[in-house]
């Protein structure tokens, strides 16, 4: 198995998608769903390696999602197939212009039985990054155990985790994140949050300046605080750097968050300067809110300038 440039693990899911209510019966349309699945696609679509580690089942939705997988050229050889447990699913539905409801049917699903044997190869195998999401240790205990394994083992071997802390209201409560999420981000050198998450991996009820002193207390190198349309802020021992965002027409806000994270990370692999990779990760955040879907419009090496000098509804002939 070669090292890859990124290695990440979670549960992937089928997305069906409506543009109305789904009471009223509208057409669904098929995407793939998860966070640490679009963070492997947007910095694969850069030109780096990236993999992909996790169950899924022997169902043909499990197909579905291996094979959009490998199209977007993601490593899926750490994969389990599980006979016994369907492939989750997710409901998305934009109810109005503003306001989008997702509906998840995952609890029982082969992603939520994820174990730390079957990380043991693709962490074997080494990589370049490490990056993790505070989603998968709410899906069960064993998820949760396998999250803390796969982080303290990566660190342990020298390879940098980066950990998005991602909270879900649905899948657990903020005390018990906070007990999971804390210890997790100490074998992190990047965190990743918005500002109502910090407390999840810091002092909790901190404000940010000490929550993330915390942070950097406990090792943690770079904390990036993800403000929505206000921007970013990068806090590093050396200080706090500010990120605007680029103007776009804003369509569908899901994976935005995972959009500005592979755009870190891909800059991050580039050897940009802290500057450069806030301003990639804003622009493939940019990509993201302006086209449907999870990750359908992030956008390829060719494309990182696209948006640059172009008012709104420019044609390029």
């Amino acid at each position: 198995m070669t090292a890859p440039d990124l290695l990440t693990f979670g549960e992937t899911m089928v997305s069906l998608r409506s543009a109305g209510p789904l009471a009223a019966g509208g057409p669904l349309t098929m995407h793939l769903a998860g966070a640490e699945s679009n963070v492997a696609v947007g910095v694969a679509r850069l030109g780096y390696r990236a993999a992909w580690a996790g169950r899924v089942g022997t169902d043909e939705l499990g197909e579905y999602v291996l094979r959009r997988l490998r199209a977007e050229g993601i490593g899926v050889d750490g994969v389990t197939r599980d006979p016994d447990r369907p492939t989750g699913l997710m409901l998305v539905e934009q109810r109005t212009a503003d306001l989008t409801r997702v509906q998840y049917h995952r609890s029982g699903s082969a992603g939520s039985a994820l174990r730390a044997d079957d990380l043991r190869a693709s962490l074997s195998a080494g990589a370049r990054m490490l990056h993790l999401t505070g989603i998968t240790p709410a899906l069960s205990d064993t998820a949760r155990d396998a999250t803390r394994w796969a982080a303290e083992a990566a660190a342990a071997a020298g390879v940098p985790v980066c950990l998005d802390v991602n909270y879900r209201a649905r899948l657990w409560s903020r005390d018990t994140a906070r007990e999971a999420l804390t210890p997790l981000a100490w074998s992190a050198s990047t965190v990743i949050a918005s500002a109502d998450e910090l407390d999840l991996v810091g002092a909790p009820g901190a404000d940010e300046s000490t929550a993330v002193a915390e942070l950097f207390r406990r090792g943690v190198r770079t904390v990036l605080v993800k403000l929505g349309a206000a921007g970013a802020r990068a806090h590093t021992p050396d200080g706090v750097q500010h990120a605007g965002v680029l103007a776009v027409t804003a369509v569908d806000t899901v994976g935005a968050g995972d959009a500005f994270t592979a755009g870190y990370l891909s800059g991050w692999f580039d050897g940009l300067d802290l500057a450069g990779r806030l301003r990639r990760a804003a622009t493939l955040g940019a990509f993201a809110v302006s086209s449907r879907g999870d990750y359908e419009g992030l956008p390829r090496r060719a494309e990182l300038s696209l948006l640059d000098g172009h008012e709104t509804g420019s044609v390029l002939r």
